[in-house]
């Protein structure tokens, strides 16, 4: 008793048993829930695990970077809905991250009307549900533009619609294994000597041209090679036809819809973020500059950004996976990314644990490797202190 009485009142004793109480009670509550989702699936007849992935999907996906037809297998319509997830994520934060500079840049202009119309831009875009946005851009690419026979063409070969928008698509024709083998062979040459002057400038402090020969070099090859090969290059026009245009490159409403809503609601936060990275920097850097006869331009790309970069981008690696996540509210215009191609499997198949799983997997990957990479670049412009 003795011996019970002194265990009890002992801290550290009492720290374990509740850890080890409070651990017994989640693992309790994790096998309730999945021994009853299995009694649930088995009284509706579902088999759980993912050979349904090996089955033919048959249900359409209407636009795709990567080849689909509906007799292709399920695990292959998730690879399309990835492919179309990432190419919106991609164009999306490099869109964002241009036109939020832009926006950066009016916020803070001494210009009464273009800071405030910014300001404007910034307000609106934040406060207002980013589904509400992309259900705004639908309606107005499916309502409010003209139909294909009154499209409007502001220029040649660009064609604007409630089917979508339509752009010229540069088409090579001739052999291009030698030209893509010799611009592959190029890239790896620019980027072997552009590191070995950064390597050779900070060791001896000496500027040099070694990045500029070698991409000297490189287009002098890939025109040779042009030349040589009998590579030609023209522009495939979208035309008008009857019901629909045809030829050319052709954004669909929904992507069009969906690329709008995101790009102009991700750059209005991103624009803060460089707004906030800038306005950081200390105002002597910008004295001392002009100090030095630099043009304001030349300050800002060569003193205040790089000083400003270790502001942004801890900030911005959340943004950009903000946007990765975000994609997922396509479904609500009815792009074919990954949730919807997810949601369609789940309706056929019953499959609603794996489906889910899938998603969860797949945006837990994306957001790791985007945070990887920022991370990774974040240290390479971090200051270094001895």
């Amino acid at each position: 008793m003795t011996n019970l009485s002194t265990l009890l009142h002992d801290t550290r004793t009492r720290q374990i048993a509740l850890q080890a109480l409070l651990l017994a009670l989640v693992a309790g509550g994790v096998g309730w829930l999945i021994l009853n989702t299995v009694s649930n699936l088995d009284e509706r007849g579902i088999t759980g695990g993912f050979s349904f992935l090996d089955r033919a999907a048959r249900f359409p996906i209407a636009e795709s970077i990567i080849a689909y037809r509906p007799t292709d297998s399920f695990g292959w319509a998730f690879l399309v809905g990835l492919g179309n997830t990432l190419f919106l994520a991609v164009t999306v934060a490099l869109a964002a991250t241009l036109l939020g500079l832009g926006v950066a840049l009016a916020r803070r202009s001494a210009h009464p009307l273009t800071s405030g119309a910014a300001t404007v831009y910034v307000e609106a875009m934040r406060n207002t549900p980013l589904v509400v946005q992309l259900l705004f851009w639908y309606a107005l690419v499916t309502l409010g533009l003209p139909n294909i026979h009154a499209a409007f063409t502001p220029i040649d070969g660009v064609i604007l619609a409630d089917r979508g928008l339509y752009l010229p698509r540069p088409v090579m024709v001739g052999d291009k294994g030698p030209f893509l083998a010799a611009l592959v062979l190029g890239l790896v040459a620019v980027g072997a000597a552009w590191r070995y002057g950064r390597v050779q400038r900070l060791r001896t402090g000496i500027p040099n041209r070694y990045g500029r020969i070698a991409i000297l070099s490189t287009l002098l090859l890939l025109g040779l090679v042009w030349v040589t090969t009998g590579l030609t290059l023209s522009l495939d026009r979208p035309v008008i036809g009857r019901f629909n245009a045809t030829g050319g490159m052709g954004l669909s409403p929904e992507f069009t819809a969906v690329f709008a809503g995101l790009l102009l609601y991700s750059a209005a936060f991103i624009g803060e973020i460089i707004r906030g990275g800038i306005d950081a920097v200390d105002r002597g850097q910008w004295e001392a500059g002009r100090a030095l006869g630099l043009e304001e331009g030349n300050i800002l790309r060569l003193i205040v950004i790089p000083q400003a970069l270790r502001v942004i981008i801890p900030p911005m690696t959340s943004q950009y996976i903000n946007i990765t996540k975000n994609t997922t509210l396509a479904l609500a215009v009815g792009y074919p990314d990954i949730a919807l191609v997810a949601a369609t499997t789940i309706n056929q198949t019953g499959q609603a644990v794996e489906g889910i799983l899938i998603l969860m997997l797949v945006f837990l990957t994306l957001s790791i490797t985007a945070s990887l990479f920022m991370n990774w670049y974040n240290r390479r412009i971090a200051l270094v202190t001895r």
